[in-house]
């Protein structure tokens, strides 16, 4: 099919100056934030959502596939596409622009966009004495609230669970090949797709709404990780009861708006910093806290003592942009990023990742950024856990750490955290992701692929220190391990040595963690990387019929579905 045509069709809907096209315009939104990257025919940047819906309906007349982009902050190469072997032309449409949040219900609930970013949804909400659905650490780097709700995204917050509602507003392509727009906001917002639009886009709609029984958040999670002696998963992606439309979607719908609940901050928090030298310590006070305290934690996240020295070299100059220029300006900054190593990497003179390699060096040149009391504890203590208590949990984590540490004298000890010991401590916490990245990147010649797996181990499980068999350990240079401690659910990113076979051993890791009674991933959605699980498989063809939204994902097939040549 001769491009010219679409082309001529998105400039009439979007205007020249909000399409990309070429290898190197389109370069940072075809690759993935980590790894994977393919081609791509245009990439589109709709500024509204009628712009949105028009762009849409000229990809499934030209018979385009569409991946749905937002700040591609994903792990797993869910946002990009995936190679050259796509039997279509592919578009990304990248949502960002779109990220209007609307107040519902004096605030107790939103409505988002599809590129409204979580931080943007703290701001408005903190006037109001009210917190978001989810805090995940991607925040720090602009990750957007549909992007969260499309991957089953659960993050740091104990009590909430994964990112979820049932009320939203999409556009999918049926069986027919027809562009439907389906709105099951529960919002009166007109009949057809001109009126719906233009009355959300207009906010012409009432924003004091009845209750319904459809679902905004999933309210019933902190009775779920309450219970600790359950053999199986609080949380992972391909939870089938998580699994609802816009939830989980992973990109195979179009999503326009959703709707969810907000939360009351509490009255007071304290972070707790916590250090060990025996698991097992880690182990009794999660058991405890979940089984026996009144208030469920707000945030529990672990932190090895390798990635804190990871993170805390390697992300220094995340833990500065964020403390120095907030998390606004982090995903311009990103996509400025991409566009010059696109460039830079080009230019035969300059060394590989040159971008990486001046911030790593100019990082160096300001003031240590971890608060002295956490070095100390990392010099003492291989295991860290920060835990944010609120209102009535404050003196019941004071008892029990007094307890276990000064009665029972276990091994280790804790920090009643100020408030800059534990901001610093979660920025560390949140700065790792990157910081694994950085590293490999910075030793490329020196060490082998990284291997980056989320994992959700069972409610049950007491042994949740890996112990790598020796075929497996042979081809690792660092693991590297943090993740939400009470959950059960935990990053680990192997550092391979070079010339080990990262598929080989991903496999032998695999195969590991299913004897492990594990899940994976666990909240960044299968993407390009993982096998979709049959319910999984048959939640995204229910979605998708046609296989027009990012087809591939999961291990799925990428051909089209239901047309005249395959059928």
């Amino acid at each position: 099919m001769q491009s010219a045509p679409i082309i001529n069709a998105f400039k009439r809907v979007l205007g020249e100056s909000n399409i990309a096209v070429g290898q190197r315009q389109t370069e940072h939104y075809r690759k993935g934030w980590r790894s994977g990257e393919g081609e791509a025919l245009a990439v589109l940047f709709p500024h509204t959502l009628m712009q949105y819906w028009e762009a849409l309906k000229v990809c499934v007349e030209y018979n385009c596939i569409i991946i749905m982009q937002a700040a591609k902050t994903g792990l797993t190469e869910g946002s990009t596409p995936s190679g050259e072997d796509y039997d279509r032309p592919v578009v990304v449409i990248n949502t960002l622009a779109m990220d209007d949040i609307v107040l519902l219900n004096k605030g107790k609930q939103v409505l988002s966009f599809p590129g409204a970013t979580l931080f943007k949804l703290e701001k408005v909400l903190k006037p109001l004495g009210r917190a978001p659905h989810s805090v995940i650490g991607s925040s720090c780097l602009g990750a957007s609230i549909v992007g969260g709700v499309a991957n089953n995204s659960g993050g740091a917050l104990v009590k909430r669970g994964p990112a979820y509602t049932e009320l939203s507003l999409f556009a999918h392509v049926d069986q027919n090949g027809e562009l439907t727009l389906v709105n099951h906001l529960g919002i009166d917002l007109g009949e057809t797709p001109e009126e719906i639009i233009g009355n959300l886009s207009s906010g012409n709609f009432p924003t004091t709404l009845p209750t319904t029984e459809k679902k905004a958040s999933a309210s019933d999670y902190v009775h779920i990780v309450r219970d600790v002696n359950a053999d199986t998963p609080s949380r992972f992606n391909a939870d089938p009861t998580r699994l609802y439309e816009a939830s989980g979607c992973a990109g195979k719908i179009a999503v326009f708006a959703v709707r969810l609940d907000t939360f009351e901050v509490p009255t007071k928090e304290q972070t707790f910093y916590i250090g060990t030298n025996d698991a097992a310590v880690l182990t009794r006070i999660r058991r405890e806290i979940l089984s026996q305290f009144d208030n469920v934690p707000e945030v529990g996240e672990y932190l090895h003592r390798e990635m804190f020295d990871i993170a805390d070299i390697y992300g220094k100059d995340t833990i500065l942009s964020v403390q120095r220029l907030g998390t606004d300006s982090l995903p311009k900054m990103f996509a400025l990023k991409g566009r010059v190593d696109g460039v830079l990497n080009k230019l035969p003179l300059l060394p590989p990742y040159f971008s990486d390699r001046v911030m790593q060096f100019g990082s160096k040149f300001f003031p240590d950024q971890i608060p002295q009391s956490l070095r100390t504890f990392r010099n003492k203590y291989e295991h860290h856990l920060i835990l944010k208590m609120s209102d009535g949990g404050i003196e019941e984590a004071k008892a029990l750490l007094s307890k276990l540490f000064t009665q029972e004298q276990l091994d280790g000890g804790y920090i009643e955290c100020s408030d800059e010991e534990a901001a610093k401590a979660f920025l560390l916490r949140f700065a790792a992701a990157g910081a694994a990245v950085r590293y490999q990147t910075l030793h490329h010649k020196q060490v082998g692929d990284i291997l980056a797996l989320d994992i959700a181990l069972r409610r049950n499980d007491e042994f949740w220190v890996e112990k790598l068999p020796a075929h497996i350990a042979m081809h690792v240079e660092k693991p590297l391990y943090y993740g939400h401690f009470f959950c059960h659910v935990f990053h680990q990113d192997y550092i391979l040595k070079k010339g080990s076979d990262a598929k080989k051993v991903k496999a032998d890791m695999l195969a590991l963690l299913d004897s492990r009674g594990a899940k994976y991933p666990a909240e960044h959605n299968v993407g390009h990387l993982y096998e979709a699980e049959d319910t999984l498989q048959q939640f995204y063809r229910e979605l998708d019929p046609t296989n027009t939204f990012n087809p591939g994902i999961g291990k799925m097939e990428k051909h089209k579905r239901n047309c005249s040549c395959c059928v």
